[in-house]
């Protein structure tokens, strides 16, 4: 769908298509500012819209420096703190890590940090696979309201938000579409 005929109730929009590849494409670069031996970095997508948001990292990282960034997905659905809270049943996705991530850079990329506790997660699933060098967090969205002591290590756009608020990140991949929206809780947003 394009973003412009878009249903209103969807919400308001606050990052747009070309905002969206451009915040992708200053993180790239300041990976690799951060990063001096590219070959050593390997991006770990969290599902589900941190693996296009990793994919795309790894396609510019790619162009930029002309070497072939392993990009993984990882379920985090066994390490969440909070499975009884929300009700329902998660089913478990598979994990994959396309190389060995022991003594890696390894670059976890999400689409929304919220309370910290998808990070925690995610850490947590990560070190059963090995123990990276370095871990350093992505995320396209940054809402505040930490409940946990995590921080991101690149940021697309800081979105100050209330409790009452709720972001959503649509992605091609998924949703046909760009754009991040902003609606109140209880609306009809999935």
């Amino acid at each position: 769908m394009n973003p412009s005929t878009r249903n209103e109730d969807e919400g308001k929009l606050i990052f747009n298509e070309d905002e969206i590849r451009r915040s992708l494409s200053r993180i790239a670069h300041e990976i690799l500012e951060r990063n001096a031996d590219p070959g050593e970095l390997v991006l770990v997508g969290i599902y589900s819209r941190g693996v296009p948001i990793a994919q795309r990292l790894a396609e510019k990282i790619s162009a930029l420096e002309h070497v072939t960034i392993p990009v993984g997905q990882l379920d985090i659905t066994r390490h969440r703190d909070d499975l009884r809270l929300r009700g329902a049943e998660r089913q478990p996705r598979t994990t994959t890590l396309p190389t060995d991530i022991t003594n890696k850079t390894v670059i976890l990329v999400d689409d929304v940090l919220y309370t910290g506790r998808t990070a925690r997660a995610a850490l947590d699933a990560l070190v059963e696979y090995g123990r990276p060098r370095k871990v350093q967090l992505v995320v396209l969205i940054d809402r505040g309201h930490r409940e946990l002591p995590i921080r991101a290590d690149y940021v697309g756009k800081n979105i100050p938000t209330s409790q009452l608020e709720q972001v959503h990140v649509r992605l091609a991949e998924h949703d046909g579409y760009d754009a991040v929206l902003l609606s109140q809780k209880g609306s009809s947003q999935t």
